[in-house]
């Protein structure tokens, strides 16, 4: 019988992150995932079932971050798929606003990755979660359009300093499904329309994205996009 794969899944208590982690507890792994609070964090791990436990985490403290994961022995595979949602422009800007989302998914990323590092071995791997708008802005992405601009820059500076570790991203368009975007038909027809496929971007295609990241030890330093062919529209 093959050993356990041992998973942590930042940002695994709602949306593609779940959607991760249920996929890897039915495979049989032991997952743990994290949500800004403690409660919450086991509760859905409950949900998820299988060998699944939840950890109140805030990437947003980032000095709390190593006190956070210190029962999280070994890591196998990683998926840090945390988001803050933020919609600022230059014109009207909201510094406090655009601190949380940068510090989150740049500083709280980068520190869970530190803390975690020396729990993972050769053969692990890791996949951090940005999006389309580094390449396609819209119109209030401009913190959003930064962040996922700095994940495609992280993961090639990760698989440098911490290789032979894999590290990889992942950059849907819009996710149809998720629970942000499916009360807002509209604005996922558009989507849709934009596509080469004619359908919108889920997240099995998401999870399905990430399991081969982490699992092809060939890719390394990869900043794959998922969006159906819109970017050639």
């Amino acid at each position: 019988m093959s050993e356990r794969t041992h998973m942590v899944v930042i940002g695994g208590t709602s949306g593609i992150g779940r959607h991760i982690a249920k996929s890897f507890a039915a495979r049989g792994s032991d997952v743990v995932i994290t949500g800004r609070t403690d409660n919450r964090a086991k509760s859905i791990a409950d949900e998820i079932g299988g060998q699944t436990r939840g950890l109140g985490l805030d990437l947003n403290i980032p000095e709390q971050i190593t006190a956070g994961l210190a029962d999280v022995r070994k890591v196998d595979r990683l998926v840090l798929a945390a988001v803050e949602r933020d919609y600022n422009s230059v014109r009207d800007y909201s510094p406090a606003d655009a601190l949380r989302l940068l510090s989150m998914k740049l500083v709280g990323y980068t520190a869970v990755i530190h803390t975690l590092a020396s729990r993972m071995t050769a053969d692990s791997s890791a996949v951090l979660l940005g999006g389309l708008a580094m390449q396609r802005p819209y119109p209030g992405s401009t913190t959003v359009t930064t962040a996922n601009g700095g994940i495609s820059a992280l993961v090639r500076t990760l698989a440098v300093e911490l290789a032979p570790i894999r590290f990889n991203a992942l950059h849907p368009s819009l996710v149809a499904d998720t629970s942000f975007w499916s009360d807002k038909p509209g604005i996922c027809e558009a989507a849709r329309e934009r596509t080469l496929t004619k359908r919108p971007v889920t997240m099995q295609d998401c999870t399905e994205a990430v399991t081969f990241l982490l699992e092809n030890r060939s890719v390394n330093g990869v900043n794959l996009g998922i969006d159906g062919g819109e970017l050639l529209v």
